[in-house]
């Protein structure tokens, strides 16, 4: 039996393997699941992503299934008992942030309804279907990375340049940077055609 072809980005984690098998690039419109990969693509700065990806569960236990309503309300005893809990990374700046964030994203939610459609305008509302094929042709940050960090962190967001909104794009399914070889590729054009 012939291996099925992935993007050569991935390790043999199993863990890494099923997050680019089931979840990299599908499009997202719930709005809870966007706050969730926006705040962990800004937790993995710096990191790997499978170092989050080992730590997801702990940041969903303990930042309240990442609803932005309740990680709105955390104030500093929160946060202090959040940086001693070993599930999640305990940088002070981040998990500072994860609250920032809250707040500003129940803001966007109020102004345009919800997260999913102030977003989804950085690529006028359809996913964006590139055709690379090699890892070294896909940018870290593009035009509309750069204009959604910029509005993000107008309207306060934190952990938000340019090259983490583009790995949210990425996750999202904003974009496909599956690679025209991966066996994924024509999977989530397929499933963006359904968007």
């Amino acid at each position: 039996m012939i291996a099925q072809q992935r993007c050569p980005w991935g390790t043999t984690d199993p863990l890494y393997l099923t997050y680019h098998d089931e979840e990299w690039g599908v499009p997202v419109h719930d709005d809870r699941r966007l706050f969730e990969m926006l705040i962990l693509e800004g937790a993995q700065a710096g990191l790997s992503w499978l170092t989050i990806l080992k730590r997801r569960e702990g940041y969903r236990r303990a930042f309240d299934g990442f609803d932005p309503a309740l990680v709105a309300r955390y104030d500093d005893a929160r946060i202090a008992a959040l940086l001693a809990d070993p599930g999640i990374i305990r940088n002070k700046l981040k998990v500072r942030a994860t609250a920032t964030n809250a707040r500003a994203f129940l803001e966007v939610q109020a102004e345009h309804g919800s997260f999913d459609a102030y977003i989804w305008q950085f690529v006028g509302g359809a996913p964006r279907q590139n055709e690379f094929a090699e890892l070294s042709q896909i940018p870290a940050e593009t035009p509309e990375a750069r204009a959604m960090s910029k509005d993000l962190l107008a309207r306060g967001f934190k952990f938000v340049g340019p090259t983490i909104c583009y790995a949210f794009m990425q996750a999202c399914g904003l974009v496909n940077d599956h690679l025209v070889t991966c066996f994924r590729y024509n999977q989530v054009q397929d499933q963006r055609a359904k968007t």
